[in-house]
């Protein structure tokens, strides 16, 4: 089976599968639509035994290419519109073999797959979506019977004695409740209405050395939730910073866009934009913006386009996509779709004439979302924080980006990681990596013009 898989824990999250049989349906129907083609008659109305054999070859031969073009551009098409359509569920392709009770002890035995077997903390959704546990170390793995025993840290919902399948994530915590800070709902002015967000203000003591005026704003990434930023939440509330976990569009709990498309990181800034207007109305004087996977992409679209860009003190970005161009060819690849047809995917979704097939209101730039190629223009101090096993998201872009303005970005690489788990991995190293950083970037200064450039890329020295 051809599958169009994009992260499971969270960013990028949806798990998308193309149809086993996509190419043969798309062939049939391709050539279905071709078998009443109409044949000219010879002058007098005879056609001659060796004109029909000569019209039968080119009919035959134009019949078969035209059958591999449209199979062609029908996985094309199928490829682009599943990068762009939210998904209406969440495939459970994680297995429970057994849930162990020892006394208050919780224990479950996983079906070992790429994400169980990293060591950390997680999040395991189950029953639709309706259970959550906090999974914690490993205790034992076995790859002769294929299965991985794990510590359970806490369970928020359902019944994870019942659970037999569910799905891996780096939301670790449901809400802000759960890591213990007091939160407030609010909402956010955004086109078609507004967007729930948490609010989680800054402690009242705050350390001398940060601006308590600075919010953060956490960005998630795609087929994600608000429920992804709250790993940062601790870091900027010790920095001083008031957090604002925002909802954008399609995400389900945003409006929808009027096309119920994703774009990208072309249109959700918009509502990062809205986000930054409510921290100024709030008392913010400026803003980190924190992206996780296409959460990442969306903030330098805001750096780069939105009117409040200049409030936008730095970002901290974890696993960005940097070169949309990169992540769809990658994709196309893990999904042995041929590099042409996956370039004839890219098309249809950065072409306006691609608009009535894909769905999409208006085209996808995605020459002006390569940060590879527009580096220079980047002036925004940036901290990426990537993996170097990302299995969606390759590092090599982000650590491009880093090489080719080291003035303005750091990159700090990970591994065994995968997907925007490095937070999950090592949670202090995280942590102490981005806190130090920050303190830096955050140092109070006489005037905002006179920015210090950062310290430099620790990965290229």
């Amino acid at each position: 089976m051809v599958g169009l898989r994009f992260s499971k824990n969270g960013a990028m999250a949806s798990s998308l599968r193309l149809r086993p049989d996509l190419r043969q349906t798309a062939a049939r129907q391709a050539a279905a639509r071709r078998t009443a083609l109409p044949v000219a008659p010879a002058p007098g109305g005879v056609t001659s035994g060796s004109a029909k054999w000569a019209v039968g070859g080119i009919i035959g031969g134009s019949a078969a290419a035209g059958v591999l073009a449209a199979g062609s551009s029908a996985l094309a098409l199928y490829f682009a519109r599943r990068v762009i359509t939210p998904a209406r569920f969440r495939a459970e392709d994680q297995e429970v073999l057994a849930v162990i009770r020892e006394g208050r002890a919780l224990r479950v035995i996983f079906a070992a797959t790429p994400d169980a077997t990293v060591d950390g903390v997680y999040g395991f959704f189950f029953d639709g979506g309706r259970g959550h546990a906090r999974i914690g170390r490993i205790l034992s793995y076995s790859p002769a019977e294929r299965t991985v025993l794990r510590e359970v840290e806490h369970v928020y919902s359902g019944d994870m004695a019942t659970a037999r399948r569910g799905w891996w994530s780096g939301a670790a915590y449901p809400d802000p409740a759960a890591l213990g800070f007091p939160v407030e709902d609010v909402l956010i002015d955004v086109d078609g209405g507004t967007a729930p967000a948490w609010l989680v203000r800054a402690a009242p003591a705050v350390a001398e050395d940060v601006a308590p005026d600075v919010w953060a704003i956490m960005v998630h990434g795609r087929g994600a939730t608000r429920q992804e930023g709250l790993r940062a939440v601790r870091t900027a509330r010790e920095l001083g910073m008031s957090s604002l976990l925002i909802s954008y569009r399609n995400d389900g709990l945003a409006p929808s866009a009027s096309d119920g498309r994703y774009g990208l990181g072309s249109t959700e800034w918009r509502d990062v934009e809205a986000a930054i207007g409510y921290a100024v109305q709030q008392g913010a004087r400026e803003v980190v913006l924190f992206g996780w996977s296409m959460g990442g992409a969306i903030c330098l679209q805001t750096a780069d386009l939105s009117r409040h860009r200049h409030l936008i003190r730095a970002m901290v970005l974890d696993a960005p996509v940097i070169n949309w161009v990169n992540v769809l060819a990658h994709h196309a690849e893990l999904n042995r779709i041929p590099s042409s047809v996956g370039r004839y995917g890219q098309l249809m979704l950065s072409h306006r004439l691609g608009r009535r097939l894909t769905g999409l209101a208006a085209p996808v730039d995605l020459k002006a979302m390569d940060w590879v190629s527009r580096a220079v223009e980047l002036r925004t101090p940036t901290l990426i924080v990537h993996s170097v096993d990302d299995e969606y998201v390759p590092y090599g872009p982000s650590a491009a980006l880093a090489e080719k303005n080291p003035e303005m970005v750091t990159f700090e690489p990970f591994d065994k990681a995968l997907h925007t788990k490095e937070w999950n991995v090592d949670p202090e190293r995280w942590e102490r990596q981005v806190s130090a950083w920050l303190r830096q970037q955050l140092a109070p200064r006489a005037n905002p013009g006179d920015q210090e450039p950062p310290a430099g890329n620790a990965a290229f020295k």
